[in-house]
């Protein structure tokens, strides 16, 4: 076997997983996950394969992403949210250092808090909210500095049954004519997945080690991503009101949400030579693809 062609991956049947898989017909994925006899939470399982298979990379998707359970789970270590995203962490940084192979580590925005005015670039320090975030970030400081950390925000794609994005999420209700309630005070950086799928090709093909926001080139509340997303797929923009953020942040027992989440994606253009699409261009393509 080439190991040229070779990936392992976890998490590779999920939302963003799924779909970089797709876009990379050419390069043989080896799906690490429990449907294939794997499991991260138990490395002895992986030993044979990290040491057998030929692959240079591995792409580690895998994480419990379920923020609203995570929420529940807050500080127990014993839970999956933590095992997941910290413990199955460990055991493949691990196994990358024993077996020399290079880690491509998928994390999120979410490591932010949103007070920053300006966009967040992968210099400035994260400050995590919740549990899920908490988690995400103590996996970030398992990766040691010779590996790759890309960090996406609100991923979105044209179609998977599986598990619907926030994009999908507002189509539905607006196809159904139902009322959108949507904050204006909540920034956010949308990411077309297909983006994803073609930076983290660009990514295997010339490793680079640190940090890098794999994000979308545009910012903006989620009210306007509603609004965008009524105009683009031709439904009543009426549908789309605005509700706010700080209000809800009031109410009792109220989840803690990052009020910006603008990232800025320059470093990840400059070093790899591509730029992601806007959301309006993401969107095009996503009613493209749907049509």
């Amino acid at each position: 076997m080439n190991s040229s062609n070779q990936i392992l991956g976890t998490g590779l049947s999920g939302l963003v997983g799924s779909r970089i898989v797709d876009l990379n017909r050419d390069i043989n994925f080896t799906d690490i996950s429990l449907d294939t006899g794997y499991n991260i939470l138990k490395p002895d399982t992986l030993d044979d394969l990290f040491k057998n298979n030929p692959a240079k990379i591995v792409l580690h998707l895998a994480a419990f992403t379920d923020t609203n359970a995570a929420w529940e789970q807050k500080g127990d270590k014993n839970g999956l949210c933590y095992q997941l995203n910290v413990i199955g962490t460990q055991n493949i940084v691990t196994l990358c250092q024993k077996y020399g192979k290079h880690l491509i580590h998928i994390s999120t925005d979410y490591v932010f808090d949103g007070s920053k005015i300006e966009s967040y670039t992968e210099t400035d320090t994260p400050h995590p909210l919740d549990w899920y975030a908490e988690t995400k970030l103590m996996a970030e400081n398992i990766i040691p500095a010779e590996f790759t950390i890309v960090r996406i925000a609100s991923p979105y794609r044209a179609n998977f049954e599986p598990k619907i994005d926030l994009v999908r999420k507002i189509i539905t209700k607006l196809k159904n004519n139902e009322v959108c309630k949507l904050f204006t005070d909540q920034i956010t950086t949308p990411t077309f997945i297909d983006d994803i799928g073609i930076g983290v090709r660009k990514i295997i093909n010339t490793p680079k080690s640190g940090i890098y926001h794999l994000v979308g080139s545009s910012s903006q509340s989620v009210f306007e991503m509603g609004k965008s997303i009524a105009e683009i797929f031709n439904y009543d923009s009426n549908l789309i009101q605005p509700s706010s953020l700080s209000d809800y942040l009031k109410t009792p027992n109220a989840r803690p949400y990052a009020p910006n989440l603008s990232l800025s994606n320059q470093k990840f253009i400059t070093d790899f030579n591509y730029i992601p699409k806007t959301l309006i261009q993401g969107l095009e393509e996503t009613k493209r693809q749907v049509n």
